[in-house]
């Protein structure tokens, strides 16, 4: 194994760029002491509402040397997604979140960070370590602004100032040692309040922080119960997920299209009206969201979603 941690730092930013990631930052795997009480402040306000699993692994939430034994590095890399062509999105239209457009991003990302920990090997010798893409018990939002590569916004998701937010956060959690980025000395939100103001169901309580049982990305894809009545008319025709606090974001002026074909929709997709959504069969959600994100909810939760906007 390579023992010089500043030229592992190298040949993993230089194998970041190769696999088309836009930001890479290091982090040493260490106890997120700051993160700890705000996250039991987060579950005891029952912010993650019927999210049972946010609640569970707390420990390996907050020290990634409990996901990977001998860990030394966490390496945070970010993944663009912002589409060429939007999908429409007038006050009437019914709306899907972008990162949902064209293939699952878990299998997208995840086979580009196999073959990063696969060319890392050829590399430096033998490392031992795992892939995480919003899968496994990791704050990644913490961890990237911890190397660098952004800070949290008042909205709570990870900032880069070159390229906003519609990015997917992926990390590799390693053996190797190598030497870490700084993070940024300060946030650039300033005073903007922005995405507070813009979201219709008061889902951000205060700068950073989510009453996720609020959200309407939560109300869409996570909650599998009926949607509660006091929300009606205030989902601002999203069917799932919701892109409000992105699109208002003055960082994301510096969005630029992606460059990932997997992420392009499903060519049926572009054209579908309102009338279209209101009647979707089986055979047409299938087809348009063959290994999309969107079957989380399966044609039963989008059609309550649909139901719940008229």
């Amino acid at each position: 194994m390579n023992l010089n941690p500043d030229n592992n730092a190298t040949i993993i930013k230089s194998l970041a760029v190769e696999l088309g990631f836009d930001f890479c930052g290091i982090a040493k795997a260490d106890f997120l002491e700051e993160e700890a009480p705000k996250l039991e402040e987060w579950l005891s306000r029952n912010y993650h509402g019927k999210m049972a699993y946010m609640a569970n692994h707390f420990d390996k939430r907050l020290d990634p040397r409990l996901l990977v034994d001998g860990a030394k590095t966490v390496v945070s890399l970010i993944y663009n997604y912002y589409p060429p062509e939007k999908l429409p999105e007038g006050k009437q239209d019914y709306k899907l979140a972008k990162y949902a457009y064209g293939k699952d991003y878990h299998f997208v990302v995840k086979d580009k960070l196999k073959e990063f920990l696969f060319s890392l090997k050829e590399k430096v010798g033998e490392v031992d370590g795992r892939a995480f893409v919003d899968s496994a018990p990791v704050m990644e939002r913490q961890w990237a602004a911890k190397s660098g590569i952004g800070w949290l916004g008042k909205n709570s998701l990870l900032l880069n100032r070159k390229m906003g937010s519609f990015f997917f956060l992926a990390e590799l959690i390693i053996d190797l040692e190598a030497s870490p980025d700084m993070p940024m000395a300060k946030d650039f939100c300033g005073s903007c309040t922005k995405c507070i103001d813009a979201c219709p169901t008061d889902a951000i309580t205060q700068a950073g922080v989510v009453d996720g049982s609020k959200c309407i990305s939560y109300f869409t894809i996570e909650l599998k119960d009926e949607l509660p009545s006091e929300m009606k008319g205030k989902f601002e025709n999203w069917m799932f997920g919701c892109d409000i606090c992105q699109d208002v974001c003055p960082w994301n002026r510096f969005s630029k299209p992606h460059q990932e074909p997997e992420f392009l929709p499903h060519p049926d997709l572009k054209n579908m009206t309102n009338q279209d959504w209101e009647e979707i069969t089986q055979e047409t959600f299938s087809k348009v969201f063959q290994k999309s994100a969107v079957k989380r909810t399966k044609l039963t939760g989008l059609k309550r979603n649909i139901d719940f906007l008229k």
